[in-house]
């Protein structure tokens, strides 16, 4: 049996369709209203989840603001050119190896919350994300989702004028300004999916469908990069790792995100996320477009 767990107003709650039942109340405080603490329990998290009808719900899903399921992370790591496709759309070779690169945690933000432009460069990736339950080094394998407490929907949202203006390019500040990590609605365990490595993962703009794929596609599976990444850093409970995204960003298509954008992200049996992009103010480079983008954009007349 596993479990949904979300975060209700900043407190950890368990939702079985929508109903929410606060964690801290049903566990009797066996159970932390912070969810990075939540998981640690896995096992009771599963148990309450299976005798859920025997509480009266907290509430309503629908009446309260949800949350990033996990907020508190020590680390973030993410995969690039992950697809097939999305390296192909890029014109990269396939790796050999994944691109690791970090988000910085602080850039985490709930399933519902605006994203703050800082230029008109702004992409999205639609991504499986990855949490941490037991953590561990040098994990094999064949016991990598052994440490999986649950999958969420997330976008790394990519500023490409910081992303490409350095040489060689770096990824972590272009991918980790403040908003640009909304991940949601609910942490999933992997008990909860009918299979968790064969999930369809969509991504709209304004409710143009941009990406359409399946996790199964993905050139280095979940169990790969858990393996992977512990051999070099010791995987923490409440870590992230956003496994990577399919074909159709923005920068391929000359289509960026705009102000007032309402960007949707859906993964099956976990749900969507929904983020409106606001422009704020402008950075240092946001007049920095990079060459291969504006080959895509349309050219003044």
């Amino acid at each position: 049996m596993g479990f949904k767990l979300g975060n209700v107003e900043g407190r950890s709650a368990l939702v079985n369709e929508n109903n929410y039942y606060d964690l801290e109340t049903i566990s009797n405080g066996k159970i932390s209203a912070d969810g990075l603490e939540a998981i640690k329990s896995e096992e009771l998290l599963s148990d309450l989840y299976s005798k859920l009808c025997d509480f009266e719900p907290t509430g309503n899903i629908n009446d309260v603001t949800l949350g990033a399921p996990i907020s508190t992370s020590k680390n973030c790591f993410a995969v690039g050119l992950n697809y097939r496709n999305h390296a192909e759309e890029s014109g990269m070779e396939i790796p050999a190896f994944p691109m690791i690169f970090t988000k910085h945690t602080s850039c985490i933000v709930g399933p519902f919350d605006n994203v703050e432009m800082r230029s008109d460069i702004v992409d999205y990736e639609a991504e499986m994300v990855v949490v941490i339950g037991k953590g561990g080094k040098d994990i094999a394998s064949d016991k990598a989702w052994d440490h999986v407490a649950g999958i969420t929907v997330g976008q790394d949202i990519s500023d490409r004028s910081v992303q490409f203006h350095a040489t060689p390019p770096q990824f972590n500040l272009g991918k980790s300004f403040d908003t640009f990590g909304p991940i949601g609605p609910l942490l999933v365990s992997p008990d909860e999916l009918d299979d968790k490595e064969n999930l369809k993962l969509t991504c709209s703009v304004n409710d143009e469908l941009r990406q359409d794929d399946n996790t199964n596609d993905l050139i280095f599976d979940v169990p790969y990069l858990i393996s992977y990444i512990s051999e070099f850093i010791t995987l923490n409970t409440g870590d992230l790792i956003f496994t990577g995204t399919p074909a159709g960003v923005g920068a391929t298509q000359g289509k960026l995100l705009k102000d007032g954008d309402i960007l949707s992200t859906s993964i099956e049996g976990i749900g969507t996320i929904n983020n409106k992009m606001v422009r704020i103010s402008d950075h240092s480079n946001s007049t920095f477009i990079p060459e291969f983008i504006k080959s895509k954009m349309p050219q003044d007349k």
